[in-house]
């Protein structure tokens, strides 16, 4: 009857596994490289990432328009009968004032300079006619072009507000493909980690399993004895009590491994992704490695020149010495320079309200012989000139460049602990995957001396020399072992991507190339 019973309840344990496992999904063989590329695809942050550096990008090339060109166009007709007190008017006879009907046209071109000046070159036409007796053309043909220039020789001329916009965007997105790549960097790592802290996870229940089993086997040869009469029935207690208490380890260790598939899951897959949520995943890999010295010098020297939190950093440091050098620009008076340069055309037909002597040939013609004129340069205008606005006590631009200053120091003070920080993760890695390679080669010893233990009680156990309590304890040793050998293992390649983290080369060795561009897919 007991035999029975225990058949029964081993088939409805099998069962209930079976279905647990139909509950929870098929199973899904995972790589590390999978992993990887998964959580670059999938991973939300990055996502967020890609949109900043995108916006950063648009940001500098929307600073750089303010060097754009700008073209105006302008037309204007009119017509105009005002009165004049004055004895020359020139208004026809019985008329109150004179009538003037004018149609005018311009273009201009607008361009700022990287000096802080600013060029325009501009040209314009019109047409007038008038019934008025002192004009001497009517129509009249007038066209002008010419060129005025305006640079900055103190205030605006190092620094203006455009090419503090372009340093400020320039800076912005330095900040932003560095932080990117940071973003890169911590998803792969977080990737690494929890594929290994899976694995490591699966390898516990197996240990943990086969504690269980070993139990039971210690459990069945007590009761055979108890059967034949070599031992009382109180001997059953021990071994079923530990048998229990692996048990309730077995399920501990199961909730931990699916708490560490849903941590992997969490980094690989989108919330669109419905069937893999369910999946068991498996990973394929093995955490069987060697272990390899450490360069901490070497290390360190990779991990000041290759952290993406550094070009973090001086970004931001030449973001607020822009700032700084324009703040320090406001405290100078403005001085600018000041030249501009035209010629003129005018032509036209005779007024024949106006009496006078014959036109001059030269005036003589309509648009086009205008036009001709402004190439002769018969005509023209030239001008310099200084312009000076001197602030008398100027507190405010004085006080704004000590802000910025200041601004700039704490900059470069964050900057510098950066760097401490640096060296003392580099260092504490370098430390930690030190002793995690020194403790797998005493996890294997132990490993190795926990199953000779067992094997030499369980033979003395089988010719009477030994007791239930002394094999279960080199069970419960030889699970210890095999458990430290895993958690060494997993430790080290733990430590080794964090090594790789802390000193900037992770990507490297991964093989993983940042895309900037947001519009380029992936990170791989």
């Amino acid at each position: 009857m007991k035999i029975l019973v225990r058949s029964i309840t081993g088939a409805l344990v099998v069962v209930a596994s079976l279905l647990a496992e139909n509950a929870t999904g098929a199973e899904r063989p995972l790589t590390l490289a999978e992993a990887i590329t998964l959580a670059l695809a999938k991973n939300e942050r990055l996502l967020i990432e890609r949109e900043d550096l995108g916006a950063a990008t648009a940001a500098v090339s929307g600073a750089r328009g303010a060097y754009d060109p700008r073209l105006l166009l302008d037309g204007t007709w009119a017509t105009a009968k005002e009165p004049v007190n004055s004895e020359f008017s020139g208004a026809p006879a019985g008329e109150l004032a004179a009538e003037v009907r004018s149609s005018e046209a311009g273009v201009a071109l607008h361009q700022l300079l990287p000096t802080g000046g600013a060029l325009t070159l501009y040209g314009r036409g019109a047409r007038e006619t008038t019934d008025g007796v002192l004009a001497r053309l009517s129509p009249a043909y007038t066209t002008r072009i010419g060129a005025t220039l305006r640079q900055p020789l103190l205030r605006r001329r190092s620094m203006d507000p455009e090419r503090l916009a372009v340093r400020r965007s320039e800076a912005g997105r330095r900040f932003a493909a560095a932080s990117l790549r940071r973003a890169v960097v911590e998803t792969v790592a977080a990737a690494e980690q929890a594929y290994w802290g899976l694995s490591a996870s699966r390898l516990a229940v197996h240990v943990r399993e086969e504690a269980v089993r070993l139990a039971e086997d210690q459990l069945g040869e007590t009761r055979t004895r108890v059967e034949s009469g070599a031992a009382p029935e109180t001997d059953l207690a021990e071994p079923r009590a530990e048998l229990e208490r692996r048990r309730g380890e077995l399920f501990a260790a199961r909730e931990t491994l699916a708490r560490s598939e849903n941590d992997l899951k969490l980094l690989i897959f989108s919330d669109r992704d419905q069937e893999p949520w369910l999946a068991r995943l498996v990973p394929v890999d093995s955490v069987t490695i060697d272990v390899a010295p450490v360069d901490v010098p070497a290390s360190l020297e990779r991990a000041l020149d290759s952290r993406p939190e550094l070009e973090e950093g001086l970004a931001l440091v030449d973001r607020r010495r822009a700032e700084s050098a324009f703040a320090r620009d406001g405290v100078w008076p403005a001085l600018d320079a000041l030249a501009s340069y035209d010629r003129f055309g005018l032509t036209g037909s005779a007024n024949p309200a106006a009496p006078g002597e014959p036109l001059p040939p030269a005036l003589g013609g309509g648009l086009g012989r205008s036009l001709d004129m402004l190439g002769d340069g018969d005509l023209h205008a030239a001008r310099v000139g200084l312009a000076l606005e001197l602030p008398v006590l100027n507190r405010t631009a004085r006080a704004e460049a000590a802000i910025a200053r200041s601004g700039e120091r704490q900059a470069e003070i964050a900057l510098e602990r950066v760097r401490k920080g640096i060296r003392a993760e580099v260092l504490d890695a370098a430390a930690g995957l030190i002793t995690a390679g020194q403790r797998i080669e005493a996890a294997r010893s132990g490993h190795a001396a926990a199953v000779i233990q067992l094997a030499a009680e369980r033979e003395k156990f089988g010719i009477g020399l030994s007791t239930n309590f002394l094999v279960l304890t080199r069970q419960n040793d030889l699970s210890r072992a095999r458990l430290d050998e895993i958690s060494a293992l997993t430790d080290y390649r733990a430590a080794r991507t964090e090594l790789a983290r802390a000193t900037g080369t992770l990507l490297e060795e991964r093989g993983i190339e940042v895309e900037e561009s947001k519009n380029r897919g992936g990170s791989r």
